[in-house]
């Protein structure tokens, strides 16, 4: 895995939430440092529901 990869932050396309690799998702499940990538398919967005498609990456 590349640096690039697991600090890659995506943004939910329906609410705007930003997953950031760093922080994880700990109420999901999802440790800190888990690559984008490496989220189960069926996670959801923990703010409003969207499934992992409906990310993208985040460019600032």
């Amino acid at each position: 895995m590349t640096t690039a990869t697991t600090t890659q932050l995506w943004i939910c396309t329906r609410c705007g939430m930003i997953y950031d690799p760093a922080e994880g998702d700990p109420d999901g499940g999802i440790a800190p440092g888990t690559a984008f990538a490496d989220i189960p398919d069926d996670w959801v967005c923990p703010v409003c529901g969207a499934r992992k498609v409906d990310f993208i990456p985040y460019e600032d």
